[in-house]
């Protein structure tokens, strides 16, 4: 009769101590910009990188006109304004291509820069959720070249972590639907397509 307490108490300790094994998956990059503290970040550099993608879009723009005048007047057009209007294109081309790849190369280091102000609170948030849940492993699967070949239903906690960071941090209010990412500058416009008209002997 003594021996039956001890023995339960003995196997829920024993249970107690038993190491966590579940296995859980999260997208740690969406979770990121999805909470309260990262839709601010986003909308804030979002309205950072709007003049230079709007100057972007001029120079495309400009670029574009010129194109079309090439095309569209050619025949009409002396050999002469053929080829300026030809070199004027390449060089606004040539010019808006290194624009663009400042433009693109600024764009990813505050991307990072954001991502890595938002992790420190992130991996807290983490660590309280897995051991407060048993998780033994949580696979990031974020990058599109993870070695994960399959995830079983309910088993991506992403949306659990969003709600736990929110309430451990709660920030600005939030949109209606999650933030996506800082939108990157448009392509830059292909090269003159047509090809110097050789001159008249």
């Amino acid at each position: 009769m003594i021996a039956l307490p001890l023995l339960a108490l003995f196997a829920a300790a024993f249970a107690g101590a038993q190491t966590p094994t579940k296995v859980g998956v999260i997208q740690i990059q969406t979770a990121l910009v999805s909470t309260k503290d990262g839709q601010k970040a986003v909308q804030e550099l979002e309205a950072r990188m709007a003049p230079r993608q709007k100057e972007m879009e001029k120079k495309r723009s400009e670029i574009q006109e010129l194109q079309d005048k090439l095309t569209k007047g050619g025949n009409a057009m002396a050999q002469a304004a053929k080829d300026d209007l030809a070199r004027s294109i390449d060089g606004k081309t040539k010019s808006y291509n290194r624009d663009m790849e400042d433009a693109r190369a600024e764009l990813d280091q505050e991307q990072r820069k954001l991502l890595e102000e938002l992790s420190g609170k992130m991996q807290v948030v983490i660590d309280k959720f897995a051991l407060a849940n048993g998780y033994a492993v949580l696979l990031d699967v974020s990058n599109q070249n993870t070695n994960v070949l399959y995830v079983a239903t309910g088993v991506d906690i992403t949306k659990e972590i969003i709600d736990m960071y929110d309430k451990t941090n709660p920030g600005a209010p939030t949109s209606a639907k999650p933030a996506a990412p800082a939108t990157k500058p448009a392509a830059a416009p292909a090269a003159p397509a047509t090809t110097p008209v050789k001159k008249q002997p």
